[in-house]
């Protein structure tokens, strides 16, 4: 019986995608390189704030991500002030939690992005009453796809991995809940197309937030 869900944030519970870009875009103007697309910045969300810059440098001229460090700060400055710019939640997602919550089932976030800004977004968007556990990146905790954060929340709900589904929408969460050993279900509707979602191995794809329920029968 399923007692938990554990979904990813960006592209999965909120479309983000418009403050990661601004963020990022504002980022590289200040530091007086070429700007890149959404697109790009789409294609290189998933494993971090440190990951992400280390590619949007690269692609705005910065061959060699020389200066990371300058933009981790930068970023962070920009990011932490913008977090929620035109985020808004899938449409079905606060339903699905509202029903989700109704049938008793714990509700937690593990996010890649850092967790002061995943804590923001998560209660800026959807409440503070929602989730019963909200994780970000932080200091000694290994971001995904290490299973170290699935485990932790685990942990802290009382909740074994067989009584838990984990929902994200890229390929590094298809790892991360393989390297959990838990029960994968993979949004078409976030950052991936459905082809990357199978070309990454995903066993269980749903199109549309509801169908999330029929794990609930």
């Amino acid at each position: 019986m399923i007692k938990a869900c554990i979904f990813d944030l960006d592209g999965t519970l909120a479309d983000t995608i418009e403050s990661l870009a601004y963020s990022v875009g504002r980022t590289l103007e200040e530091m007086g390189l070429s700007p890149i697309t959404k697109g790009q910045c789409q294609s290189f969300v998933g494993n971090g704030a440190k990951m992400l810059l280390d590619k949007a440098l690269k692609a705005a001229g910065d061959k060699e991500a020389l200066r990371l460090d300058e933009a981790m700060e930068v970023y962070g400055r920009i990011f932490d002030e913008n977090c929620t710019y035109h985020v808004t939640p899938y449409e079905g997602i606060e339903k699905l939690l509202e029903e989700l919550r109704r049938r008793g089932v714990r509700l937690a976030v593990l996010s890649n992005k850092p967790h002061r800004q995943t804590v923001k977004v998560a209660e800026g968007v959807f409440g503070c009453g929602i989730f019963d556990l909200t994780m970000g990146q932080r200091e000694g905790t290994a971001r995904k796809p290490s299973p170290e954060g699935i485990f932790l929340i685990l942990g802290k709900l009382g909740i074994t991995k067989e009584e838990c589904l984990y929902v994200g929408d890229s390929e590094v969460d298809i790892e991360t809940g393989r390297n959990a050993g838990v029960k994968t279900l993979s949004a078409a509707w976030g950052f991936r197309t459905e082809k990357e979602l199978k070309a990454a191995g995903a066993s269980e794809l749903i199109r549309r937030p509801e169908e999330l329920l029929r794990f609930f029968n």
